[in-house]
């Protein structure tokens, strides 16, 4: 096929089709020559026609290929210095994936020809060494798309944080089991999107999925000598390719298409769409990894390389290697990205893995750096939900609280000390206090709201709920790491046995915990993030750490769902949504309001006396309530209608033992209704009603909720 070339241009990056032929343009600054290589095929060894890139502006590569059309298999090879010690590993035999690919055809195939090194190479430091192999049978190929898509008026929902709840998932792990879900579309984004799966979501009353990662990633080859794969996918190797293997529909570009559609119909139930990104490192590993992207392109304008040795590889990640986020091509690179998921592929929003890992300079968190004041001052990307998960795994890594007012953080205090709580590790009814009321110890300052602390019990990484309450360590020996891997999730439940037991008491008071956890999430102040599954009672068996179990052991069994915790969870939601008094926009004010002398809020021992929040060290209890006045909300309609609430009163008994507890007096309300009692699992029933100064009996680890009156 004869190809005829123009210049083309250095911007935007990519291959980009214009309807009558394709722009390339690839970033390398220490590059001396760039190839570009077209394939006819995944599987093909050698390119049909490779074309010498000559034209560079402002380190910018670029040819435009009148003709070509989407569908095109392309890659590159790189011209360069090779001088690992001076942090540049250029090879030319390597066939390297575009950063900007739309979509990625194929897998990678472990092979040592995908090392730019001698893998067999006996010197100690054999990363130094020069591989002539060529990669090309080995390495996925990029794939030029069609841009256009119907979207039929689509737009972002936009939906503020104090109306949120939040539902983590895998694409392949919600449907890969469920049967009323097509086999053919299990385990993809048309399963996501099918009418069962969507259904399921509106009926538990979620309004956001946050997906865990889609772009495309690689499994690491270590797993793949164990028979295992990379399950969670924060491995990633295509920034902007929605991963191929969640694909029903083709790996062409098609996966494209499906999954837009798959957001459009979210979009359509009401439901947001948030990706859990990971652009703190790739899947190239650290020195001693493969050449498959931005290791072979311009190793020194990617990685942070270590100051007294550019040879290896900076690790802020745990993965081997990091993104170097202070660099311009880096920074550029993240948000292109990030603006083409949300105006081409209309995503609500992001949580970024290991963020505190982007955003540290030399020494320690810096809050003004690039990547925050880049994304502060972006009109596209300030505007939609951005979510950190605030630590990397550096001694100092730990950010709770320390992220800029427009972001929101996975709250990992929230979920340590309601862990604590529970389980009686400590006493602590102070720090509990702070959790439930949205942290404000942590995101009061700087103009932040409740909305800014995501509230967790448990997410992907560590014990499903089910796990927590039935296992007090970890059972990781499927992975084949000697039980060595995961998070230290040792905490002591009192549920009796581990694992499976038919013992009615244990099952009894493992149910009562699970339904503590639950509503002490949902009815905390701040957004609540459910892992998909935990309404369930999905299992793992005591793994906490399933990265690398893409099987059984992950899936959600939706056969064996356990149908009254699931009831549970859908009208506890149901309450949380029904009540502003749970999902205030503002903080809880502890002065008292004009008129009524009540405060938005009051803390209680269970003998009816009022804590004062400056001497909770003084009361050292696993027993007291809270006042939520529903008379101050300070919200309106879209009337401009004052909205009120019911006012509420919550009892918390993590005793091994029954408690009383002694409702407010009249002047709090005429009357109380028990709406929630996590010992019966009785919740919206209203069929009791009680006098002020009732006395109450809360059982062994209880919340009973009740609702006034008036």
């Amino acid at each position: 096929m004869e190809i005829k070339l123009s210049p083309g241009k250095d911007f935007p990056l990519g291959a980009n089709w214009d309807g009558k032929g394709v722009n390339f343009a690839l970033f390398s600054k220490y590059a001396t020559a760039v190839e570009l290589c077209l394939y006819d095929t995944e599987e093909d060894q050698t390119e049909s026609i490779k074309i010498n890139v000559t034209h560079c502006s402002r380190n910018v590569w670029h040819v435009y290929l009148p003709g070509l059309k989407p569908g095109q298999l392309y890659g590159y090879r790189v011209h360069g210095p090779y001088e690992p010690d001076n942090g540049h590993r250029f090879n030319p035999n390597k066939l390297l994936i575009d950063p900007y690919a739309k979509a990625i055809a194929g897998s990678v195939k472990w092979n040592d020809a995908l090392f730019g090194y001698k893998r067999d190479d006996k010197k100690k430091n054999k990363d130094t060494s020069f591989s002539e192999l060529d990669s090309a049978a080995f390495v996925p190929k990029s794939v030029v798309i069609d841009p256009s898509f119907d979207w039929e008026e689509d737009q972002l929902l936009h939906l503020p944080y104090h109306q949120s709840v939040i539902y983590e998932a895998h694409v392949k792990g919600f449907t890969k089991l469920h049967p009323d879900i097509p086999e053919n579309l299990r385990g993809t984004y048309s399963g996501m999107a099918h009418p069962a799966s969507i259904q399921y979501m509106k009926d538990l009353g979620i309004t956001t999925i946050e997906l865990m990662p889609v772009h495309q990633f690689v499994d690491e080859p270590y797993l793949i000598e164990r028979n295992l794969h990379n399950y969670w996918g924060y491995n990633t190797i295509g920034f902007f390719a929605p991963e191929a293997r969640y694909s029903s529909t083709g790996t062409r570009g098609e996966q494209v298409n499906e999954f837009k559609h798959m957001v459009k119909e979210f979009h359509k139930a009401g439901i947001e769409v948030i990706l859990d990104v990971v652009y703190n490192h790739t899947g190239e590993g650290d020195e001693t990894g493969p050449t498959l992207c931005f290791r072979g392109i311009d190793n020194y304008s990617y990685y942070k390389l270590c100051n007294d040795n550019k040879r290896h590889s900076q690790d802020d990640t745990g993965t081997g290697n990091t993104l170097n986020a202070y660099l311009p091509n880096v920074l550029r690179l993240m948000m292109d990205s990030l603006r083409y998921w949300i105006l081409d592929m209309h995503i609500d929003g992001f949580r970024f893995d290991l963020a505190a890992a982007l955003n540290k300079g030399k020494e320690e968190m810096d809050t003004l750096s690039s990547f925050f004041n880049i994304i502060y001052q972006d009109p596209v990307i300030s505007q939609v939900k951005l979510i950190a998960e605030p630590w990397d795994i550096r001694d100092d890594g730990y950010e709770v609280g320390n992220f800029p007012s427009d972001w929101s953080e996975w709250n990992g205090t929230f979920r340590d000390d309601i862990r604590k709580f529970w389980n009686r590790e400590k006493c602590m009814p102070g720090e509990f206090a702070l959790r439930f009321t949205g942290s404000p110890d942590l995101y009061q300052k700087d103009a932040r709201i409740p909305g800014a602390s995501i509230n967790f019990i448990t997410a992907h990484d560590g014990f499903t709920l089910t796990d927590l309450v039935s296992y007090n360590e970890k059972h990781n020996e499927l992975n084949g790491n000697n039980n060595s891997d995961g998070l230290e999730d040792n905490f002591s439940w009192n549920c009796g046995k581990e694992g499976d037991t038919n013992d009615p008491e244990i099952l009894a008071l493992r149910q009562r915990q699970k339904r503590n956890l639950l509503t002490t999430l949902f009815l905390s102040q701040g957004v609540p993030m459910l892992t998909a599954g935990d309404e369930t009672g999905r299992t793992q068996h005591g793994n906490n750490n399933a990265f690398c179990q893409d099987n059984d052991l992950s899936w959600i069994h939706w056969k064996k769902a356990d149908m009254q915790l699931l009831n549970f969870t859908q009208q506890l939601i149901v309450l949380k949504k029904s009540h502003p008094c749970f999902a205030r926009h503002q903080w809880l004010q502890e002065k008292a309001m004009e008129g009524t002398g009540l405060k938005d809020i009051a803390w209680f021992l269970s003998e009816g006396t009022e804590i004062e929040s400056d001497l909770w060290e003084q009361h050292c209890t696993h027993a007291f309530a809270v006042y939520l006045n529903g008379k101050s909300l300070q919200l309106a309609d879209e009337q401009g209608q004052q909205i009120t609430d019911n006012s509420f009163y919550m009892l918390f008994n993590s005793h091994l033992v029954q408690m009383e507890f002694k409702l407010p007096s009249v002047n709090y309300a005429g009357g109380w209704l028990k709406v929630l009692d996590t010992d019966t699992g009785s919740i919206n029933k209203e069929e009791e009603q009680y006098l002020p100064d009732a006395l109450i009996k809360a059982e062994a680890k209880s919340i009973i909720l009740f609702k006034s009156v008036h």
